[in-house]
């Protein structure tokens, strides 16, 4: 009985720091977007370019906060390989045990996801098109994956791991013998707004119409301009040299 009126006062166990939180649903929009205006004839054709670059910029703050942010943001909490085996073999015989933080293949979803992210958007900034293409397929279908998956694994645990992500809490009652998620602490907040300063400058200085609307045509024409004027300032023009004889 006091265990239960424990769980009964506690009712909400927090678990996600909300960095994370406006990280994921900011990833979300950023992937939406870039997505939806992949095509030329796109109406939201002009926000695909920075459509890529924030969901760059987000990556490399995830990886950033992997090491500096709260309990359950980061990598060593639930980056355990030697768990993907069990928590496998659970959901063949059609259970799994609720975790706090991601549960083992929810750990493989979240670097893959990562990985595939940062690499559509680098084939995007070197005008790879065909292999952007592909990767932009790969993460739709990886996406797919993902949301299907936190489905079953609610209905599975009976949590509601969509609402978690919004809230940053999970029922108590389903974690009786845990605590309250760490908070992020002060260095590293500050740590995660250098590194989104920094990325933010350095997407500028690449190129600074980065966050400015504009057609992803227009961006390959700046590339191709700019590849154009290397090459005019390192060789002298075909034909340009007068012959001295």
């Amino acid at each position: 009985m006091p265990k239960e009126s424990i769980v009964v006062g506690t009712g909400r166990l927090q678990v996600w720091d909300l960095p994370l939180r406006l990280f994921h649903w900011s990833l979300v929009a950023a992937i939406a977007i870039a997505l939806l205006s992949a095509e030329e004839d796109s109406a939201l054709n002009q926000w695909h370019v920075m459509a890529g670059w924030i969901a760059g910029i987000l990556v490399v703050f995830r990886l950033a906060w992997g090491f500096v942010g709260g309990e359950h943001s980061r990598f060593v909490s639930f980056v355990r390989p030697s768990a993907l085996s069990r928590h496998v073999g659970e959901l063949v015989r059609g259970r799994s045990e609720p975790t706090v933080g991601h549960n083992a293949l929810g750990a493989l979803s979240v670097l893959l996801l990562l990985l595939l992210v940062a690499a559509t958007v680098w084939t995007g900034i070197t005008l790879a098109e065909d292999l952007h293409e592909l990767l932009g397929w790969t993460l739709l279908g990886l996406v797919a994956i993902h949301v299907v998956a936190v489905v079953l694994m609610s209905l599975l645990t009976r949590e509601n791991l969509v609402g978690a992500m919004i809230t940053g809490a999970k029922p108590a009652a389903r974690h009786p013998d845990r605590q309250d998620a760490r908070r992020p602490g002060l260095l590293g907040l500050l740590v995660s707004i250098l590194v989104i300063a920094g990325a933010a400058y350095a997407v500028l200085v690449y190129d600074p119409l980065a966050f400015t609307p504009r057609s992803a045509e227009s961006y390959e024409h700046r590339a191709d301009a700019a590849g154009g004027e290397g090459a005019t300032d390192g060789e002298a023009p075909e034909g340009g040299r007068e012959d001295d004889d």
